[in-house]
């Protein structure tokens, strides 16, 4: 289990080359990679309900499993509990989950999960030190799909990888001095519950 920290940032896509020439960035290392994201609930959206968000995820060849539980979200900025481990897609076996209640509920849920949509995104990552701390800049581009619609993904993720909560704060301010940026509160989870219920958004 770990605790995830993060702030998110929406970013208008076609400012996506501005982003990758800034001077911060130009003698950094970077990666690229295609990542396909399926959320499962029950078809009552029982997870939802009890605020937590459960998908496999692939990177490549590799597949894992996540699990994420509530979050409160200011700004951008978000704190929530997660485990995230390897699993096959074709199983769901939450043992690794230390939280007993937490293990005992998607047990119970287990038969009932289908999927709810789904992800696909590139995403392009640079680390990088602020002050003693060091945070994971991530430029998500793609979309979340559900079976009737879609809803584009351009957002930056800050992640604190190590040190003060207070350099992704730092940090965000000073890419909004260089790029219109604005705080991005919903997670891509609560955006594709959203495109479910909205039912009649057109792909």
């Amino acid at each position: 289990m770990a605790q995830e920290i993060e702030l998110k940032l929406a970013l208008p896509v076609r400012l996506a080359p501005r982003l990758r020439q800034l001077k911060i960035l130009q003698s950094l290392a970077t990666q690229k990679r295609c990542i396909r994201n399926i959320y499962l609930d029950t078809p009552e959206q029982t997870l939802r309900q009890q605020k937590i968000a459960l998908r496999r995820r692939q990177i490549g060849s590799q597949w894992l499993l996540t699990i994420k539980t509530a979050s409160s979200s200011r700004q951008g900025l978000s704190r929530r509990l997660e485990w995230e481990y390897p699993q096959p897609p074709d199983r769901l076996d939450f043992s690794p989950v230390e939280d007993g209640a937490i293990r005992q509920q998607l047990e119970q849920l287990a038969p009932g999960l289908k999927l709810a949509f789904r992800t696909d995104f590139v995403r392009q990552t640079w680390e990088l030190r602020q002050g003693n701390s060091s945070v994971e800049l991530a430029l998500d581009l793609g979309y979340i799909r559900s079976s009737h619609a879609r809803t584009p993904i351009h957002e930056l993720e800050l992640e604190l990888l190590q040190g003060e909560e207070e350099a992704l704060a730092e940090l965000s301010a000073s890419l909004q001095q260089q790029l219109p940026l604005t705080p991005l509160d919903l997670s891509k989870a609560a955006r594709g519950y959203a495109l479910l219920d909205a039912g009649t958004t057109k792909p």
